[in-house]
């Protein structure tokens, strides 16, 4: 079972490893951030683009929560994308920006989730308009297993350009319990 605790420590796993991605994109030759790489998003830039897209579409759904969660008030001064493969620009100080953004207000809302919150059937529409209604926590671990899904495609595409990434398992951040003495 997932607990609010569960999902603070993927929120600190998620800045991390969007930090060290980030940075390692910043090692980059000119020209290879926007390079085709035949990637579902064609580009690193545009599989950091997707990213950015559906994490904003997801936090304003998650806005409409009735717990009303106060870190999520800053979604509302967020641009809506008009889609999946909308663009934030194709510069990597633009993009770290809003990533920077996006996860300073996901962490900030993890422990404002209580296990209530988690257990509340979650309607929202998808971006093609179909209404689905599922339970909040699930919906909520998606959004984060989404995150490490395409963050593992931009380590691949890092990779095939040269540069590494470094250790991205999320038991690195998983705290060791004490032995018992």
């Amino acid at each position: 079972m997932t607990t609010p605790a569960h999902f603070a420590l993927l929120a600190r796993y998620n800045a991390g490893m969007n930090q060290n991605l980030y940075d390692a994109a910043a090692r980059l030759p000119a020209g290879e951030f926007t390079a085709d790489r035949k990637a579902f998003f064609g580009s690193l830039a545009g599989t950091l683009n997707h990213l950015l897209a559906a994490d904003t579409i997801w936090l304003k759904r998650f806005s409409t929560h009735p717990a009303q969660f106060p870190a999520l008030q800053a979604t509302q001064a967020l641009a809506q994308p008009s889609g999946l493969a909308y663009s934030f620009g194709d510069d990597l100080p633009t993009l770290r920006a809003c990533r920077a953004t996006l996860d300073a207000i996901i962490t900030e809302w993890m422990p404002q989730i209580t296990d209530a919150d988690l257990a509340h059937t979650f309607e929202y529409r998808s971006t093609r308009g179909d209404v689905y209604r599922k339970e909040f926590g699930l919906v909520l671990l998606h959004f984060f297993n989404h995150q490490t899904h395409h963050r593992g495609q931009a380590s691949t595409l890092l990779t095939q350009a040269g540069v590494d990434i470094g250790v991205t398992d999320l038991l690195l951040w998983v705290p060791d319990i004490p032995p018992i003495i």
